[in-house]
């Protein structure tokens, strides 16, 4: 080798970063112990932002493009170094390339509980996780308060921190936002752009943006969740008239199939209506449901008779017209059966004697 091929390999005339990872936010420029050619090519591309740092101090800052590095293109590391116009030496400067793009799919999540005060249960314990989006907004605020002098840093040196910073704030800014936690679930959307909002000047005081925090899931204890699915069922009753005209209705090709044909099933719906004229009326006045009444019909004379509830089944089995043989149907059986083999017509079968022996015979 060459003297001048020996002088030129001490200097360097190019100065860039190919970025061929997904995940480094900066990277420091390889110099080593060679000097940088005065003269020298930087080459800044899209996305990236170029910083020069002299024995610990920010000098210079490059947006992407190609410059040729002399004294008028390093004017604050010109004065820091004391050159003198027309300067043309070989020089030493720390240079970092930053990453501006978006580093999207960061993740987030509770590893224990977080407790939420709901303003309906009370305190609760809620675990949450999703993902976030940074970028580097400040890359002079970034060095300095999160990447030092690290030669490359990567966004797993900084998702831990950022992810105890996100779960630390969370419940207090669940609080704030006020979201019930019943209706938590259907509120990701609105939950994850106001954490956003609260979160971002924060995220700023490190030299970051917080482009988009998203909430994927809430998940409630097991307690909890087994409170809410009764108050779902509490609210159902709201409209109790309509769903049970609603099962009456579906009942209907049900009922048609008994031994009673379309009459049972016009029985059936009549059941169905009265039942929920009940239940209606005292919710239309606000009052608590009666307990729905279990009606059954009677064959009597070939006939289908009815609906009886228990009271006119009692008056019935009194006036001798309905004894054990007799038929009996409700809504739900698939025949008609004999009284006696319908355990809940036992009770009023109880109070009847049996029938009477025949004159003369002995007891």
């Amino acid at each position: 080798m060459g003297l001048w091929e020996k002088i030129k390999g001490e200097f360097i005339d190019i100065v860039e970063w190919i970025d061929d990872t997904q995940d480094t936010l900066v990277y420091r420029f390889q110099r080593y112990s060679n000097e940088i050619k005065y003269g020298a090519r930087l080459v800044v591309r899209e996305s990236q932002v170029g910083v020069f740092v002299n024995e610990g101090r920010v000098a210079d800052i490059f947006k992407p493009g190609l410059y040729i590095l002399e004294t008028r293109n390093l004017p604050v590391l010109s004065t820091l170094q004391g050159w003198k116009h027309g300067f043309q030496s070989p020089f030493k400067a720390e240079v970092y390339f930053l990453s501006t793009r978006l580093f999207t799919d960061l993740k987030w999540g509770t590893r224990s509980p977080v407790l939420f005060k709901d303003p309906e249960l009370g305190p609760v314990r809620l675990r949450a996780f999703g993902t976030y989006v940074i970028r580097v907004k400040d890359p002079v605020t970034f060095i300095r308060q999160i990447a030092g002098t690290d030669a490359q840093f990567t966004t797993d040196e900084i998702t831990e921190q950022l992810r105890n910073f996100i779960v630390s704030r969370f419940a207090d800014l669940l609080g704030e936002s006020k979201i019930p936690v019943a209706e938590l679930s259907a509120k990701y959307d609105e939950l994850g752009s106001f954490v956003t909002d609260r979160l971002r000047g924060e995220f700023e005081a490190y030299g970051l943006e917080l482009n988009k925090l998203l909430v994927e899931n809430i998940s409630l204890p097991p307690e909890v969740e087994e409170i809410l699915d009764r108050r779902t069922g509490l609210g159902l009753a709201g409209n109790l008239q309509a769903y049970t005209q609603f099962q009456t209705a579906n009942s209907i090709p049900e009922a048609a199939r008994n031994p009673g044909g379309l009459a049972a099933g016009g029985i059936g719906l009549g059941m169905g209506m009265a039942m929920a004229g009940q239940v209606g009326g005292a919710l239309a006045h606000g009052q608590a449901p009666p307990p729905l009444r279990t009606l059954y019909f009677v064959a009597m004379g070939g006939k289908q008779t009815g609906p009886f509830d228990s009271r006119g089944l009692e008056g019935e089995i009194q006036q001798g017209r309905l004894t054990r043989e007799t038929l009996v149907w409700r809504h739900g059986m698939e025949r008609w059966v004999p009284a006696v083999q319908v355990p809940d017509l036992l009770e009023l079968f109880a109070q009847v004697p049996p029938p009477l022996p025949p004159m003369g015979t002995a007891p």
